[in-house]
């Protein structure tokens, strides 16, 4: 990838970057073209989890049939997983540019087939097409930029490309709020991440190839030119010196392992400090996705539902407080991780997703045992086939609250008086719906009338307060320093798939799991696997703060001890002060 890996930001990088993109416009356009890849894949984790709210009632399949939901999130994922697999291949073989423009097409092309779909199979086709491009400009866009930037600000380019994704998650959810009331509402929200594709497209059409591939290739003059418009004219030699001797050395790496993937892959886990790293690096992202965010970035509006807020509108702008909060957590770390240590934000982060996870377990917990009840006036008080049938025919209807309605499928209509008071529980039609709605009556069929509706939507924002600054950034910074540099590529790739793969069973079921263990049995369950994850990276991921990537190398080959992680970061420290 990149010599001698992609560096971190400081302050004075940031700095740097500012003053030389302002006499280099040119690195700035791009990077911010390239960065549109992470904008595209912010937008398109966000958009799905409102948009999912008006197809459920335009198809009453998807309504009915939680698998349903489920594949339509999901399969941008399964897509994105043989996205990054292909995009890897078409990177080396054609270059970045190509790769990102062919993302761009796949991207396009999604976007108008999920925005015409005339039904619920076309969206998950269009989704699948959106997940292969996404997969591709997740990979290629870092890696272009890293490669098109001056070694001095390369850091500061490449977050950009964080922030980008962060920024479209929020974006996504500005679009959603934007279109609630407009003819065709999730066809439109859909549809309009196609606009950043082709504004992408054209501006890459008008950019070189990234320098590093067409030395590689030979193509030294091309590189050269580049270059030249990139740095100062003294520094040009220089930077085409290290890049020759760079690719000198990769060059000879793959002599020595064989450059074919069997080969690569065969020495990587033949190496003990790869298998170490690979221990940490696996962790990490796995961890990352079994802590739950994407449950809360794909189905946020639904959580809020799930809480007591019945209007998708409200759904919709209280989840535009956690995608804010998620980017506003990027920059946090950004400005912390160099200071205070990749281990130390990644366990504190843990702890507080542990802790907001137990308290949206209780939460839940206390808005279930406290629904509305049931009241069999209200209930007949529509027409007569109009009540649930399965309270009709239930032994005890006296015990039936608003979640035993939900819980059979129905829902429940509350009292015109007073929401929190007894209310009806109905068959879930559309027209009873409409009629519930004419008089002036909330209509609720994902969650119940809550007083604690504020509280989990609150402890919502505290969890990605405690998510984005640790566990959102960070595993993805110890995946590009914990391996050694002839296998950083095939380590971090390998880490990267199992992070795919948990995203997807982690967004394939966990609509699934709120139907079968209850929201608040689905968060403690989450809350589970990070206390197991916490145990983990406390003992397998150490800390690299400060530590030149030879001496990571020698802690992992010497063998990693919890305990004497503060003693190597100390001396790290030092070395590098």
């Amino acid at each position: 990838m990149v010599e001698g890996g992609i560096a971190k930001p400081d302050k004075t990088e940031f700095s740097e970057c500012w003053k030389t993109t302002w006499k280099t416009p040119y690195i700035m356009r791009l990077s911010l073209s390239a960065g549109i890849g992470g904008l595209l894949f912010g937008y398109d984790t966000g958009v799905i989890s409102g948009a999912l709210l008006y197809i459920r009632e335009d198809f009453q399949q998807v309504e009915k049939k939680t698998w349903l939901q489920e594949v339509i999130v999901s399969m941008a994922v399964a897509g994105a997983i043989f996205g990054a697999a292909f995009g890897g291949w078409i990177n080396d073989r054609f270059g970045r540019k190509p790769s990102i423009l062919v993302a761009d097409i796949l991207f396009f092309v999604g976007a108008i087939v999920m925005a015409l779909a005339p039904a619920p199979w076309m969206i998950i086709i269009g989704r699948i097409f959106v997940g292969l491009g996404v997969g591709m400009a997740s990979m290629t866009a870092p890696l272009y930029i890293s490669e098109a930037s001056p070694a001095r600000i390369r850091g500061a380019l490449v977050s950009t490309n964080g922030l980008f994704i962060t920024g479209g998650q929020f974006l996504s959810y500005l679009i959603n709020l934007a279109f609630t009331h407009a003819p065709g509402t999730w066809r439109w929200m859909l549809g309009v991440a196609g606009l950043p594709a082709v504004v992408q497209f054209f501006f890459m059409l008008s950019l070189p190839e990234s320098p590093r591939w067409l030395y590689r290739r030979n193509k030294v003059e091309e590189a050269r030119s580049i270059l030249e418009k990139i740095y100062p004219a003294n520094e040009v030699e220089s930077e085409l010196i290290a890049l020759r001797n760079s690719i000198e050395a990769e060059k000879a790496d793959e002599q020595a392992i064989g450059d074919n993937f069997i080969a690569k892959m065969k020495g990587a886990l033949s190496n003990v400090v790869v298998r170490r790293g690979l221990y940490a690096g696996v962790t990490v992202q796995v961890a990352q996705q079994f802590s739950g965010i994407n449950t809360v970035m794909y189905y946020s509006p639904t959580i809020v539902q799930f809480a007591g807020f019945a209007s998708n509108k409200t759904a919709l702008a209280l989840s535009l407080v956690t995608s804010g909060l998620n980017a506003v957590g990027s920059i946090v770390s950004m400005a912390f991780v160099d200071r205070y240590g990749r281990r130390r934000m990644m366990i504190v982060s843990m702890f507080g997703i542990i802790s907001c996870l137990v308290i949206l377990s209780i939460v839940f917990f206390q808005a279930a045992s406290h629904a509305p009840k049931i009241s069999q006036l209200e209930s007949t008080h529509f027409a007569t086939n109009a009540t649930c049938p399965s309270f009709l025919s239930a032994s005890n209807p006296t015990s039936w609250n608003c979640m035993s309605c939900l819980k059979a499928e129905c829902a429940f209509c509350a009292n015109g008086a007073n929401e929190y008071s007894p209310g009806a529980c109905l068959a879930k039609t559309s027209d009873l719906e409409t009629l519930c709605h004419a008089q002036h009556r909330t209509w609720f069929k994902d969650g119940c009338p809550s007083k604690f509706g504020f509280l989990a939507v609150v402890f919502l924002g505290l969890y990605i307060i405690s998510y984005s600054p640790g566990m959102g950034t960070v595993p993805w910074i110890v995946n590009s320093e914990i391996y050694p540099l002839k296998y950083r590529g095939i380590g971090g790739g390998i880490a990267a798939v199992f992070n795919w793969v948990c995203n997807l069973i982690v967004s394939l079921t966990f609509l699934t799991l709120t139907k079968a263990l209850g929201s608040s049995g689905t968060f403690l369950l989450f809350a589970g696997y990070c206390v197991i994850g916490l145990v983990f990276i406390y003992w397998f991921v150490p800390e690299t703060k400060g530590l030149q990537f030879e001496e990571v190398e020698k802690m992992l080959k010497s063998g990693y001890k919890p305990l004497a992680s503060k003693t190597k970061s100390t001396r790290g420290e030092n070395q590098s002060a």
